[in-house]
């Protein structure tokens, strides 16, 4: 290797670009990290997380198979990204940054070295360590104690700002937009596909025009049809819609890392008797979910509570999942707020600055009278003295059985 091959450099290329948030904003989830770090004795932190670097730095990476880290001190906060990227996690990281080359393949652990000297205890995600990293990390740093934050820094992104609920609404906002996007595009005979490119263009084009400067990427909308209800995170195929299928729209803009969603159940033409009983009564379970969400309210007695719904219909076997979760830095490939989410197995309390979805979803197997997956799904900011619905768009039979055109 010669001399030219250097492996780390400042490629501060152009301008810091604004993100969503002010540097207020950023100061004090830097601040309040901090001040975790000290009553724990923790030297640094090392994020590898999407949601963490997310939030904390604003800057969201794209990985395709390198390593991505942001350093904090109690000085100092520093993104570590590759060379591929140029410039632009220099302009999005609310801090310096550093780039490592892909002249050696410990680059990155060396550009680790020399943020962290010095360091004996480093708060590190353990949920977001293989093996492998943890044993290139403990070579790159021997004695150092390795401390997990993983946990600490979820519970600090579960409590939203107003900053962030307002970004948040932003995204609700663009879901609506979505989902009318892809009711105007239903029809008999649509592919599925062409469906979720009507929603997601429209979602893009509204959120470029809602910002100056605003990175595009990552906002899709998931559209299923008659048996691809059945799972929630079904993907999209070219099945063209039939008269009569039920249908499944889930609309997800994504915004500086911030994931919103509107979901709906929908009939193409016409439903059958069956078929409205059971959307009738997952819109119940809804509508009494909505009702229960409220500060103080535990996650665990909304679930038990809407259980007994299902229950009374003997429904209860086609639920599929939880009733709801926490929003926020998150996406359907990083993050998850698991401390609140609306399950059996989940004791915590609802705070204000909490946003979580209200979603309950069944599914009627194929054969059955009514067979497709059921699934509402609003989204609610929690305050003080109750909560605020940031969805606008109608769900139920009256609204979203798509007439032919």
């Amino acid at each position: 290797m010669t001399d030219d091959m250097i492996r780390t450099i400042e490629w501060h290329n152009g301008e810091k670009v604004s993100g969503p948030f002010s540097d207020a904003e950023m100061d004090r989830r830097q601040s309040l990290l901090r001040q975790h770090m000290g009553l724990h004795d923790l030297d640094v932190c090392l994020f590898t997380s999407m949601q963490n670097i997310g939030y904390f730095s604003g800057f969201i990476y794209c990985a395709f198979g390198r390593k991505y880290g942001f350093v904090v001190d109690q000085n100092t906060a520093t993104s570590i990204s590759a060379g591929i990227d140029g410039g632009q996690p220099y302009r999005m990281t609310y801090g310096t940054n550093i780039t490592y080359t892909d002249w050696r393949k410990d680059n990155f652990w060396f550009a680790v070295q020399n943020l962290t000297k010095g360091t004996k205890r480093l708060g590190v995600e353990f949920d977001h360590l293989t093996l492998d990293i943890k044993s290139q990390l403990e070579r790159a740093l021997p004695g150092v104690q390795l401390v997990d934050v993983a946990v600490d820094t979820m519970w600090m992104r579960t409590i939203k700002s107003e900053e962030e609920i307002a970004h948040i609404t932003i995204g609700a906002n663009v879901a609506d937009i979505g989902g009318a996007a892809a009711a105007e595009a239903v029809a008999a005979g649509v592919p599925e596909h062409e469906v979720a490119l009507a929603s997601t263009q429209a979602m893009v084009r509204e959120i470029s025009s809602r910002f100056d400067f605003v990175e595009l990427m990552d906002t899709w909308t998931w559209f299923q049809s008659g048996i691809n209800t059945d799972g929630a995170h079904n993907p999209v195929t070219n099945k063209l819609i039939d008269a009569g299928d039920i249908l499944s729209l889930n609309s997800f803009p994504m915004i500086f890392g911030y994931y919103t969603a509107l979901e709906r159940t929908m009939f193409c033409e016409h439903a059958s008797p069956e078929h409205l009983r059971l959307w009738q009564i997952n819109v119940d379970v809804h509508e009494a979910g909505l009702k229960l969400i409220q500060p103080g309210a535990r996650c665990m007695d909304i679930a038990t509570q809407l259980n007994d719904i299902y229950r009374q219909h003997d429904l209860l076997q086609y639920r599929s999942f939880g009733y709801g979760h926490s929003f926020g830095v998150l996406s359907h490939y990083y993050g998850r707020e698991a401390g609140v989410e609306l399950r059996e197995d989940i004791k915590t309390e609802l705070q204000p600055g909490m946003v979580v979805s209200m979603e309950p979803m069944i599914m009627i197997p194929e054969g059955q009278p009514g067979a497709g997956g059921y699934r509402e799904h609003d989204i609610l900011v929690v305050h003080e003295d109750g909560v605020t619905n940031i969805t606008g768009y109608p769900y139920g039979p009256e609204h979203n059985i798509i007439e032919a055109r």
